[in-house]
């Protein structure tokens, strides 16, 4: 009650003078860039994929007036990039089967949506390094090795955002070659905090390692299961998304049934109430290991 107040009185001071619209516009920010778990632990996925455009356009309406604020480029980076994947690509695979073009067209919008996650990560990550992206695309070995633990959120958010864009993107060669960056950027983030919230940085590796250059299927499969275990330790196993990005990327790939049946059933078993923190995400990723498993026979043949 306290927050949603002091959000109704800032927002009332947006008209006043320039510098109490500063304050104010800085304070909403500071309270909309943390505000925990208001979505994370809600229960109704479609609640939140109704309300989540609101904020993300509040959020992006507070940058227009305080572009610099750290806080508030990082969660409107992570909001785009969550937006996209659980509500946007998920529509997309589900309705694939029925509707080809109507899948086309959400993927496409889920790529603009990355792509503008992307573009606010990069600026956070700016507001301490100037000039980071244009060194990131010069040698971008050198420009991460300038950055520090405290950047591995946004290291996080913007290498999700971006390679899920290249994921999107197989048939444009210039986002495809953006896929060293990407690398150098998650590498550096597991450098410098291996164990950053709860093992997502291994989660989002299992997805990377199997298209990562240079390497045999098994290396990569072999790396994958590698940041599997310890995602799987570092979340307490409390966590759907390893089990739905092992199933996902290696067993279809190796072509092992009953594995990626026994992941899909292990993440649905995991019980959502167990970690409120992580209930919405638990519930979205339940929803893909349900798809996953309908299409069992089309992904896995005998």
């Amino acid at each position: 009650m306290r927050t949603t107040i002091f959000l109704c009185m800032a927002l009332g001071l947006l008209n006043a003078g320039c510098s109490v619209k500063r304050f104010a516009v800085n304070q909403v920010g500071n309270a909309l860039a943390g505000s925990g778990t208001t979505f994370s632990a809600d229960d109704d996925p479609e609640l939140i994929k109704a309300a989540l455009p609101f904020s993300l356009k509040l959020m992006e309406s507070l940058l227009a007036e305080t572009p610099q604020h750290r806080g508030l480029l990082l969660a409107t980076s992570s909001g785009f990039t969550q937006y996209s994947y659980a509500f946007i690509r998920q529509d997309a695979d589900e309705l694939e089967e029925r509707d080809v073009e109507g899948a086309k067209a959400l993927r496409e919008r889920a790529a603009r949506l990355y792509r503008r996650a992307r573009d606010y990560g990069l600026r956070g990550l700016a507001t301490r390094s100037q000039g980071f992206e244009q060194a990131l695309r010069k040698d971008p070995k050198a420009a991460v090795r300038q950055l520090t633990r405290a950047d591995v959120p946004l290291l996080y958010w913007t290498a999700a955002s971006w390679g899920s864009l290249i994921s999107l993107s197989k048939n444009k060669p210039d986002v495809v070659a953006d896929q060293p960056l990407v690398e150098a950027m998650i590498d550096r983030a597991l450098e410098l905090d291996e164990a950053y919230d709860h093992g997502a940085l291994h989660s989002f590796l299992i997805t990377y390692e199997m298209a990562r250059p240079g390497l045999s299927d098994a290396e990569r499969a072999k790396r994958a299961r590698q940041h599997f275990e310890k995602a799987v330790q570092q979340s307490g196993g409390q966590q759907a998304g390893a089990f739905v990005s092992l199933a996902e990327n290696v067993c279809v790939q190796q072509q092992k049934k009953k594995e990626f049946q026994d992941l899909l059933n292990r993440a649905l078993a995991i019980d959502v109430d167990a970690r409120p923190e992580w209930r919405l995400v638990n519930l979205v990723m339940q929803r893909r290991a349900r798809w996953l498993l309908s299409r069992i026979d089309d992904l896995i043949v005998e």
